[in-house]
C-alpha cells in the first residue's frame, strides 16, 4: 500500500530531477548565447521554464518508470538537447568545448551544494531526499561526459580533432544513441557509472546506498 511519505517522496525526487535537468541545458544555452550563437533565444530555450525543456519520454516517462521499479529510490532523465550553431562563435572550436562542459558543470556544483545541505541538515527526513538530489546530479553529469554524440563529452572531443574528423565525428549522433542504448542494456550503469559515483561520493564524503 502506497503512504504518504512515498508519495512525497517521488514529488520531491520529480522536483530535484527536473529542475537539476533544466539548469543543465540552460546553461548550455547560456553558454553558447555569451559567445555569439543566437540559435538558443531563438527558439525558446534560453529559459528557466521546465516546460521549455520537457521531452515526454527523457523527462516524463523515463524517471517516472525508474521511480516506480526502484520503489522511489532513483531516477534518471534527460531533456531535449538546446540547439546550438557552433559558426555563430567566434572560434567555434574552443567555444564549443565550454558549450559541451556547461551542464555536467552544473549539476557538479549542485551536486557540491546539496552536499553542504547535507552537512549542516539538522532535521531528519531531509537527508535522504538530499541524498537522492546529489545522486541525480552526479549521473547527469558524469553520463553527459561519456564522449559518444550526442552526450556532451562529445562536443569536448570534437573541439579536441580536426574540423574534418570533428564533423565526420558528431554526425554519429544517431548511432551514437543506439549505442548508449546497447551499453545500459549490457550493464554500463553497474560496470563504470557505478564505481565512478561510488568513487565521488566518497570523496565527497557521502554515504549512500546505490
Amino acid at each position: 500500500m502506497i503512504q504518504p511519505a512515498d508519495i512525497l517522496n517521488f514529488v520531491l525526487i520529480a522536483i530535484i530531477l527536473f529542475v537539476s535537468i533544466t539548469l543543465h541545458e540552460y546553461s548550455h544555452g547560456f553558454v553558447a548565447s555569451k559567445f555569439g550563437d543566437s540559435t538558443p533565444k531563438a527558439s525558446g530555450r534560453l529559459t528557466l521554464n521546465p516546460l521549455a525543456h520537457i521531452d515526454i519520454f527523457g523527462t516524463i516517462i523515463l524517471p517516472i518508470l525508474l521511480i516506480v521499479l526502484s520503489s522511489g529510490k532513483f531516477s534518471f532523465g534527460y531533456a531535449k538537447p538546446v540547439p546550438i550553431n557552433p559558426y555563430h562563435f567566434k572560434n567555434p572550436k574552443r567555444d564549443i568545448l565550454w558549450v559541451g562542459l556547461a551542464g555536467p558543470a552544473v549539476n557538479f556544483i549542485i551536486a557540491l551544494l546539496l552536499t553542504v545541505i547535507l552537512k549542516i541538515s539538522n532535521y531528519s527526513f531531509i537527508p535522504e531526499i538530499i541524498i537522492e538530489g546529489i545522486l541525480i546530479n552526479l549521473i547527469l553529469a558524469i553520463f553527459n561526459l561519456i564522449p559518444i554524440p550526442p552526450l556532451d563529452g562529445s562536443r569536448v572531443i570534437s573541439a579536441l580533432l580536426p574540423y574534418k574528423f570533428s564533423y565526420l565525428y558528431l554526425r554519429m549522433g544517431t548511432i551514437g544513441s543506439f549505442v548508449i542504448i546497447l551499453l545500459i542494456m549490457a550493464g554500463f550503469f553497474r560496470w563504470f557509472m557505478l564505481p565512478v559515483i561510488t568513487s565521488v561520493l566518497s570523496l565527497l564524503n557521502v554515504k549512500a546506498a546505490i
